[in-house]
């Protein structure tokens, strides 16, 4: 499937990533930067301290920038009007409430991996300034007037794992923030209880709403977290949707403006919930043709000013998060070989582009792109 240079043409292409995104003139031919080792045994490319860096900017940039704002909200009455701010106090920046959630998760992971990295102080200060108590409150008071179907499942998931992200942070402000976020991953935690016995049928979607997207990251919350309750009704949806599953249509994939692959999202969740023969036996069957030539291909982005369009990178990184969490989940080692280098061939079709000048993606790429480099392990 893939030329002996792959390896080589990743590592090439990720260390020239930080002076492709600083926007650098062909002319200037900068030395490149490294914000990535390649790890050889795994095949994936290793986030490195300047890389963390790259990605924290971005995200720092955002969090409390209120305009361009998509609220996505239903008005009741005038009085409903407000200042993004005043609707979401914790959660207004980044473009839309989702993004601002996973941009506050991202910068707690990069914390979690690199303590003393030269942001510290900025992102210590933007998570206080956000998730206060207060604030917290006011995110709670925000779903009480929303449908329940506000969020749901994609902005959920994310807050979930923000929650599991503070919960396991080794850090007093860890314990600190996770105390103030409580009430709303409380009301976060119910509402998934609540929902999935009335969800009749899997969301099969490339954007928000997937189903399987839902339920992964939700039950890596559970988990962690240690809620069996939450667990087991994740897993029992997962089964009842998903188990019976054959034949994916891969070659559907992508339609023209997916950031998750309907097929991956799904196999990456039952490799979370299956037992790893069981899992080996299923996904042999799910995705019988994976194996073969330009079978899963990285998807071209023609305009990464549409904002639409652009959602094609996030599929990129999304696929290669999947494809490592799954070659996680298998024993053969040649399959195994062949999902991470193509996780790797994911990854380095966006990595390099996943920069601040453009902020139809920039308010969330840096998010899917630190998931994606910490799936391999």
């Amino acid at each position: 499937m893939f030329s002996p240079s792959t390896t080589a043409r990743v590592t090439i292409v990720l260390a020239l990533a930080l002076g492709a995104a600083g926007g650098c003139s062909k002319e200037e031919e900068p030395e490149p930067m490294p914000m990535y080792s390649m790890d050889d045994t795994r095949q994936t490319p290793v986030l490195n301290v300047s890389g963390a860096s790259h990605f924290a900017r971005i995200a720092l940039d955002c969090i409390h920038r209120e305009y361009p704002n998509k609220l996505n909200q239903t008005l009741e009455s005038a009085e409903f009007l407000k200042e993004p701010r005043e609707l979401h106090p914790a959660f207004y920046g980044c473009f839309d409430w989702h993004s601002s959630v996973h941009g506050h998760w991202m910068l707690t992971k990069l914390l979690t991996l690199f303590p003393e990295m030269p942001e510290r102080g900025e992102i210590v200060a933007g998570l206080q300034q956000s998730l206060t108590a207060g604030n917290i409150i006011g995110e709670v008071a925000y779903f009480g007037h929303e449908s329940g179907s506000w969020e749901r499942t994609y902005g959920w998931a994310w807050l979930l794992q923000l929650a599991a992200e503070l919960d396991g942070w080794d850090d007093p402000l860890g314990a600190e923030l996770a105390a103030n976020l409580a009430p709303l991953t409380a009301l976060i935690r119910d509402r998934y209880i609540e929902f999935l016995p009335r969800q009749t049928y899997a969301i099969r979607t490339g954007v928000h709403p997937n189903t399987a997207f839902g339920l992964a990251f939700a039950l890596d919350y559970a988990r962690a977290a240690g809620d069996d309750e939450l667990a087991d009704a994740l897993t029992e949806a997962a089964l009842r949707y998903f188990r019976n599953d054959s034949a994916c249509p891969l070659s559907w994939e992508p339609s023209g403006e997916d950031f998750l692959s309907p097929c991956l999202e799904e196999a990456a969740l039952m490799a979370r919930v299956l037992q790893a023969d069981e899992f080996a036996d299923w996904l042999d069957a799910f995705l019988p043709d994976l194996s073969g030539p330009n079978a899963l291909v990285p998807a071209t982005v023609s305009d990464r000013t549409d904002g639409k369009i652009v959602h094609l990178d996030g599929l990129n990184l999304s696929r290669a998060w999947d494809l490592y969490i799954i070659a996680n989940h298998l024993h053969d080692e040649e399959t195994v070989r062949v999902f991470r280098e193509l996780a790797a061939e994911h990854l380095s079709a966006s990595l390099p582009n996943v920069a601040s000048e453009h902020y139809e993606g920039s308010h969330w790429l840096a998010s899917f792109a630190i998931y994606a480099l910490t799936r391999n392990h």
